[in-house]
């Protein structure tokens, strides 16, 4: 909901801090492969209880995603690149959920759990659209910049990342907080079926 107001007003800045990294030795996929790593301490880091170096992971791993993109854009985007970047992700939003999962078994696996759940909604209706708007050559306006189509929802990647820093800064409300995110997750995915459907449908009429 909010990464299409979000995004034109961090691209300036973004292309600013990646200019400084425009250097030979360094790739849109270096970039890509550098954020996933430090992504991935925090799985550790939330599985040990240690939320505050968990959120410096995670927004270290957010900051890279905008860079590699904006180097990309740059240089000139690749289907390779982008396949690369979106792969890593989702699997990126994965760990966490089960980070605090390990964190805390007995309060937060159920909640975990039905976060994941939640989450193969949201990727699966994106995905699927994404490859299907590619076939027919759709056009998407709002997120020209990307390396395929991003179809809107509730919850998109801002409200995603909003989630975890909340999760880190409050960790006890880690249940509370997926259980909501969790069925807003499935709204998201809810309408992303209905307009996924009727939009594609349309092209046949």
């Amino acid at each position: 909901m909010l990464d299409k107001h979000l995004h034109p007003r961090l691209k300036p800045l973004l292309n600013q801090l990646v200019a400084a990294l425009d250097k030979p030795f360094i790739t849109p996929d270096g970039l890509t492969l550098t954020g996933f790593a430090v992504g991935v301490l925090a799985l550790p880091f939330l599985a040990l209880g240690w939320y505050f170096a968990a959120l410096v992971a995670i927004v270290f791993n957010r900051l890279l995603d905008g860079l590699d993109g904006a180097l990309a854009r740059r240089r000139g985007l690749t289907d390779a690149g982008g396949f690369l970047d979106i792969a890593l992700d989702f699997l990126f939003y994965a760990l966490v959920p089960f980070g605090f999962a390990l964190a805390a078994p007995a309060e937060n696996a159920l909640a975990a759990a039905w976060l994941l759940f939640a989450f193969i909604g949201t990727g699966s209706s994106f995905l699927a659209f994404a490859a299907l708007a590619a076939k027919h050559d759709i056009d998407n306006p709002g997120y020209a910049h990307k390396s395929f189509y991003y179809i809107g929802g509730l919850t998109e990647g801002t409200e995603t990342i909003a989630l975890f820093v909340l999760c880190c800064l409050f960790p006890v409300h880690f249940t509370l907080f997926a259980w909501i995110f969790g069925a807003l997750c499935w709204l998201t995915t809810t309408t992303r079926l209905w307009s996924g459907y009727v939009t594609l449908k349309s092209l046949n009429a």
